[in-house]
């Protein structure tokens, strides 16, 4: 087994020879599971070794999160000492921002400057938004009949099961678990294997700052292994998944047996329209940053650009043009906008689309390759493809790399076809100086997101989801209320209240 590398020895900061689970707060000393080599994707060193976790520990993961559930303080904090606890939690990974940027950008090869800059205040923030949501959350009343009065209110489901993807670990692994412990549920995580070294440290700084034992728990291993033991778990009351589309169908098999609350957020394969009288220039800049931002590895990607036959030849110039300065590098390095595919396996995946693009007839316009001047690391070359239509399968099939495929339309009622000509419907992007325009577009396109004249951007209180493959369910404000909460309806009579006797001999009346 691979031991880390004198130089992730040297690092600025610790890395653990050993990934284990976290249960009742407490970090395993050991464990006994099969153990899984964690590489570094710049260089394919050793960066640690993951122990993965069988039925046995994630059931004592989740009975610890029942625990602390079912007869804990947690659920029954005040909110203002939940509040008190969750500010402990932002500002500890605010105090510890340089470290876990780091650990992330080792485990993703996502550039160092882009996690530090772009989304740790995010992280933090997640805890400090859900604990908002959670104060100022109200119920409702009804009185129907005069008689009596209805209460709604909402209370947590119970203990959670949080698979976190590979793409952002801690991003996307705080956007769940900060709303569902807000709300007063308890958690297992299990983030992915591939990428399990900042989500553990993040876990361990959430205890330091006071979050008590129990209320979040960490698994660690494969899916078919630790995912599928804790999404059939009979103690897990709900599962929310954050991934690929056929992985989710898994997890949703998984979790039927138990008639579990299911939140799935998969993939997409999001159509960027860009219309002949768009900005260019802003349009030319938003969809490389729609399909090339994250190294090319998110769901929100624009990748398919659909371009107006009148800008065609000028924009994929244009936007090719751009892409061969586009900086491929050593993600700790300051000037790299580019980093090395997360891992092995996907790497040879994204690589192998390359030859499908050729077979379907598809025209390479850069790229296409491992990126010279690495002898290691997963480094492949930002690629643009020009396809013979919406067919092939670089326009069918979530690639999730730095891999744009254009389409080149006549009319509106063309570019709507073929944005909805797909499985997914995650996002959608249109680019026009006409508002009336870009209203008509948007209303049409099947799609949970539509950004008009703009790259990703996202309102974390607006809903977030997809139509279609692209998942069940919603983020956001209410999307969070519902999922995580219960609503539960109290009726009390206003006054005396006259029953219809049963049982006393009498005829009823």
């Amino acid at each position: 087994m691979p031991q880390p590398s004198p130089a992730s020895a040297a690092t600025p900061f610790y890395v653990p020879s050993l990934i284990t689970r976290i249960v009742d707060g407490r970090v395993a000393a050991e464990g006994s599971g099969h153990q899984l080599p964690i590489v570094n994707p710049a260089d394919e060193s050793a960066l640690t070794v993951l122990v993965e976790d069988d039925a046995a520990a994630v059931d004592e993961a989740v009975r610890s999160a029942r625990a602390a559930f079912d007869t804990g303080p947690w659920p029954r904090l005040p909110l203002a000492t939940k509040r008190r606890i969750m500010g402990q939690v932002r500002d500890t990974i605010l105090a510890h921002a340089e470290e876990l940027a780091y650990l992330d950008c080792l485990d993703t090869g996502i550039p160092l400057w882009d996690i530090r800059g772009r989304k740790m205040s995010r992280i933090a923030d997640n805890f400090q938004f859900a604990m908002d949501i959670a104060n100022t959350l109200s119920g409702e009343t009804y009185q129907q009949n005069e008689q009596y009065l209805s209460l709604v209110t909402h209370s947590p489901v119970g203990v959670a099961a949080i698979l976190a993807p590979w793409n952002s670990p801690m991003s996307l692994a705080s956007m769940q678990i900060a709303p569902c412990i807000a709300f007063g549920n308890t958690c297992v995580i299990k983030p992915s294997e591939f990428t399990p070294l900042s989500v553990f440290r993040l876990v361990q700084l959430m205890h330091e700052a006071g979050l008590p034992p129990g209320v979040v728990n960490l698994v660690n291993g494969r899916g078919t292994v630790t995912g599928a033991a804790l999404a059939s778990h009979p103690g897990i009351d709900l599962v929310k998944f954050t991934g690929g589309t056929a992985t989710g169908k898994r997890i949703m098999a998984a979790a039927s047996g138990g008639l579990k609350k299911v939140g799935l957020e998969l993939g997409g394969k999001s159509a960027n329209i860009i219309l002949e009288d768009a900005n260019f220039d802003a349009a030319l800049t938003g969809a490389l940053l729609s399909i090339f931002s994250n190294n090319g590895q998110q769901c929100l990607a624009g990748s398919r650009i659909l371009v107006q036959r009148p800008i065609a030849d000028r924009f994929i110039a244009a936007f090719v043009e751009r892409v061969k300065q586009i900086k491929v590098g050593d993600p700790l390095a300051p000037d790299t906008e580019i980093g090395p595919m997360a891992f092995r396996e996907h790497y040879e995946r994204v690589l192998s689309y390359v030859d499908i693009a050729r077979e379907d007839g598809a025209q390479i316009l850069v790229g296409g390759t491992r990126a010279p001047g690495f002898d290691k690391g997963y480094y492949f070359l930002p690629t643009a493809v020009l396809a013979p239509d919406n067919q092939a399968r670089v326009c069918r099939d979530e690639i999730f790399a730095p891999f744009a495929t254009f389409l080149i339309f006549d009319t509106e009622e063309e570019a709507i076809t073929i944005a909805n000509d797909s499985d997914f419907g995650l996002v959608g992007y249109v680019w026009t100086q006409d508002v009336t325009k870009a209203m008509g577009i948007s209303q049409r396109i099947n799609a949970g997101t539509i950004l008009i004249n703009t790259s990703m951007v996202r309102e974390v209180r607006a809903p977030f989801g997809g139509f279609k493959q692209s998942g069940i369910g919603r983020d956001g404000l209410r999307g969070t209320v519902e999922f995580f909460t219960e609503p539960r309806t109290t009726t009390i009579p206003l006054g005396p209240v006259t029953m219809r006797p049963i049982g006393t001999g009498q005829a009823p009346s």
